[in-house]
């Protein structure tokens, strides 16, 4: 019995390796532009230290100063930016393939200013710390998501109408943080607002470690659906004859997506447009098909440090909060992709 030419099976196997071996490639460099920039984000500020110092007081040979300036004082600022721009980079990746379109990120659909309004309430409303905070905004991010999922479904769920319902939830979610801050005392406005723009200031390790603590339990979770992301990517009768139970597997993604931005908003509040930009720019380096969780969480990373290492340093004494520098970043962005779409 004779077999028919298998080329074509060939030819695709060689592509997903080579899409397989830029995407390696792309997440190394990424990692090694973090590491690079993390030194001298570490070494940088009013006590200045070397590159070489940052890395002998990394490695445990530092002087009493360099361990202040570098352990105390700037790397558990640096890591929370690196967790928080990863967590939004993964949850960007997510709904922008789950929606196929790019402009389907959290903080465009309506996620991001859910988790908002849960942390203003618990500010405003109960005066609660970082964890009831943190909760807070965990759970206006799912309960968002699900308001947006009851109602974007139509017979399934298809992405433009999920854009389009989620973009009408975020508006009625503004009004509402307007409201809140609007009607809320003098002291707890002051510190709604900080946190409001997005801001690392005044994090620690007291911070750093329920969100890595978090992120530990989210990321196998994103990783185990990446498959499944990938074929509703190609659509739903596709996904469904290649086996994937559609509707279970969209709420599943649905609720990690939404916990990764939650996680991330929780601790350093609404970053703008993170995780709009991160997986484009990821995807426009790896040239692969698919949702590229880990690229995006590395360029998420990347952005979000760089973009806290320039708001630094761009407004002399005083400290611009991370989410200016990323909003003014992003909205660029934002506009001449919609000027390509055009």
């Amino acid at each position: 019995m004779t077999h028919l030419p298998t080329a074509p099976r060939a030819a695709t196997r060689l592509t997903a390796r080579a899409a397989n071996r830029r995407s390696f490639l792309v997440c190394v460099g990424l990692a090694v532009a973090i590491l690079g920039f993390g030194v001298l984000a570490l070494g940088t500020g009013s006590i200045s230290v070397a590159p070489l110092d940052v890395v002998r007081t990394l490695l445990g040979n530092g002087s009493r100063i360099t361990n202040f300036a570098v352990l105390d004082l700037r790397l558990p600022r640096v890591l929370i930016a690196l967790a928080v721009g990863a967590a939004l980079g993964m949850s960007g990746a997510v709904f922008q393939s789950l929606s196929r379109n790019p402009l389907g990120s959290p903080d465009i659909i309506g996620f991001n200013y859910g988790a908002t309004t849960g942390g203003l309430l618990v500010i405003l409303l109960f005066g609660g710390g970082t964890l009831a905070v943190s909760g807070g905004a965990l759970a206006g991010g799912l309960v968002t998501a699900i308001a947006v999922y009851v109602l974007a479904w139509q017979r399934g769920v298809r992405g433009s109408r999920l854009v389009l319902v989620g973009i009408g939830i975020s508006a009625i979610l503004q009004a509402i943080n307007f409201y809140l801050i609007v009607n809320a005392q003098i002291a707890d406005v002051a510190r709604a607002t900080v946190w409001l723009t997005g801001s690392l200031n005044n994090l620690g390790w007291t911070q750093f470690w329920p969100l890595v603590i978090a992120l530990v339990v989210l990321i196998p979770l994103l990783l185990a659906g990446a498959r499944r992301l990938d074929m509703l990517e190609m659509g739903d009768d596709a996904a469904a004859a290649l086996g994937v139970r559609v509707e279970r597997s969209r709420v599943y993604l649905l609720i990690v997506g939404t916990a990764a931005c939650a996680i991330a908003t929780a601790a350093a509040g609404p970053i703008a447009f993170v995780s709009l930009t991160a997986p484009q720019l990821a995807k426009r380096l790896t040239r692969a098909a698919g949702a590229s969780i880990l690229p995006a969480a590395w360029m998420g990373a990347l952005l979000v440090l760089v973009a806290d290492f320039a708001a630094q340093r761009v407004a002399g004494a005083s400290t611009l909060p991370v989410g200016v520098a990323t909003a003014a970043l992003g909205g660029a962005y934002l506009g001449w992709l919609l000027w390509r779409r055009r």
